[in-house]
């Protein structure tokens, strides 16, 4: 991947890729899957992996092909992560009134940058929409390590505390998987432990957490009931945070997983046999239409801000996938932005909601 060379897919501007810091919501992510059908945030309906050679006349069932001539449908991850907030809303309401429990969640922040505060103030603020009580707790950049550890501690010990995330990244000096490894695994809501990595690698065993963004994925390809089991699907990167743990649950979900990475020959060709094809490289409009195979289902995790001078900001964001080109090909994709990217948020409430109810034994 790092030796692909970003050419812009878009008709209407020629951006370039704009120096962007890493996103700390991609160093952490968060998730919990609720497996309810949707209740209408736009009616989306069962998508089949077929061609649409398969049948041409309109079906009275709720199945639609993926294949047709016009644009593929679009996964609303907007809509899905609002529907999500009020089923946690809902839980967090009851759950309140027949124990007097409210879920809470700790973030602890080191340092004064301005992309991870507004990530940890969003976070704030969906705590509050859901009625999820937050709790913050913010270091200078200079703080010692063992002050960092002190905080995890007393949280690990504090029964109103459900769940704990260590906003990243954290200043050089610090030690990240120590300071990672501190969290109680009972209350690990980014699901980044490595015995809860272990347990979602394994068969017949069960992680208390999954990583939020790739359990988002699967999260949406539920939601719009997109068949996985027997799919062939390709995970486009193998980071920690994103592609590792997005084949793995495509593994448990029964799909047929290649992996996509920087050494990988002919990436191309082997993107193409995908019914499935999750994209997490960071890099942008990456993956061409050439890459898609007629009917492909597409979750492009990617965020890329690229120079726009006809934007009021000077850029937009754009995915992995060039979305002019896949659009036309695909049978379903995420947009960018409005795709993934609310699902983690919304994924990291409801890791909260499942560790309250499992502390307190709560159905």
């Amino acid at each position: 991947m790092a030796s692909m060379v970003f050419t812009d897919c878009s008709s209407t501007t020629t951006p370039r890729l704009l120096p962007f810091r890493r996103n700390p919501l991609f160093h952490r992510n968060h998730g919990a899957v609720f497996l309810r059908p949707l209740v209408n945030p736009s009616s989306p309906r069962r998508l089949s992996l077929h061609s649409s050679s398969a049948s041409s006349s309109p079906s009275p069932s709720p199945t639609v092909s993926l294949a047709t001539e016009a644009s593929a449908k679009v996964i609303d991850g907007k809509a899905i992560a609002k529907q999500i907030r009020d089923e946690i809303n809902a839980e967090v309401s009851k759950m309140k009134d027949a124990i007097g429990i409210v879920p809470g969640l700790a973030v602890i922040l080191v340092g004064d940058r301005k992309d991870s505060a507004t990530y940890v103030r969003n976070k704030k603020k969906a705590c509050e929409s859901v009625g999820i009580n937050s709790f913050e707790v913010r270091l200078p950049e200079d703080s010692p390590e063992q002050e960092v550890l002190n905080s995890i501690a007393g949280f690990n010990d504090d029964p109103s505390v459900h769940g704990i995330l260590v906003q990243l990244p954290l200043p050089s000096h610090m030690n990240e998987q120590n300071i990672l490894n501190a969290v109680s695994i009972e209350k690990d809501v980014d699901g980044f432990h490595p015995l809860n990595i272990g347990r979602l690698a394994m068969r017949g065993r069960d992680p208390l957490f999954v990583p939020c963004t790739p359990k988002g994925c699967i999260e949406l390809l539920h939601r719009y009931g997109i068949p996985i089991k027997g799919k062939r699907a390709v995970v486009i990167g193998r980071s920690n945070i994103v592609g590792m743990p997005a084949a793995l649950l495509l593994q448990r979900e029964d799909a047929t997983i290649s992996i996509v990475h920087s050494r990988t020959k002919n990436p191309e060709e082997i993107t193409r046999q995908a019914d499935i094809i999750i994209s997490a490289v960071g890099q942008p409009n990456m993956v061409r239409g050439s890459w898609i195979k007629p009917g492909a289902v597409i979750i492009d995790v990617g965020i890329n801000p690229v120079e726009d001078d006809k934007n009021p900001r000077g850029y937009r964001l754009v995915g992995d996938v060039c979305y002019e080109e896949a659009s036309q090909i695909a049978s379903a994709i995420t947009p960018v932005p409005g795709g993934v990217g609310p699902m983690t948020i919304a994924m990291l409430l409801s890791n909260t909601l499942v560790s309250a109810k499992r502390i307190h034994n709560f159905q």
